[in-house]
């Protein structure tokens, strides 16, 4: 015979979500897109300089598939390094030093990494 307790069924189902140090379940505010967050960071140009260098080590781009495919997984990146570390009532500040941090060391990343590839470049 089936249970009538539909209160058990309800907690057994919030017992199937991942519990919140899985990560993703960082919540950032509803509505706040990566576009609002680099716009409220005022680190677009920064972001630019990265995405730049990716596609200056990549050889450039031939056509718009390629830039993208090129460019959304920094985005994705990023937008991981964002749940992982926000936190309820994150100022506008602690965001913005937030996203120049990533940024900050996945530029020197590229710049290791060119540098290794090519000993020639000139600093």
């Amino acid at each position: 015979m089936p249970d009538e307790n539909h209160s058990n069924d309800c907690d057994s189902q919030k017992n199937d979500a991942p519990p919140m140090e899985e990560g993703f379940l960082t919540m950032v505010p509803v509505g706040m897109t990566l576009e609002n967050i680099i716009d409220r960071t005022g680190e677009l140009e920064h972001l630019n300089e990265l995405v730049m260098l990716q596609l200056n080590k990549a050889g450039g781009f031939t056509c718009t598939e390629s830039y993208f495919s090129l460019v959304q997984p920094l985005l994705d990146l990023l937008e991981v390094e964002i749940r992982l570390r926000y936190y309820h009532g994150m100022t506008d500040q602690e965001m913005k030093l937030l996203v120049q941090d990533w940024i900050d060391k996945e530029i020197a990343e590229v710049r290791k990494t060119c540098d290794v590839q090519n000993p020639f470049t000139q600093r």
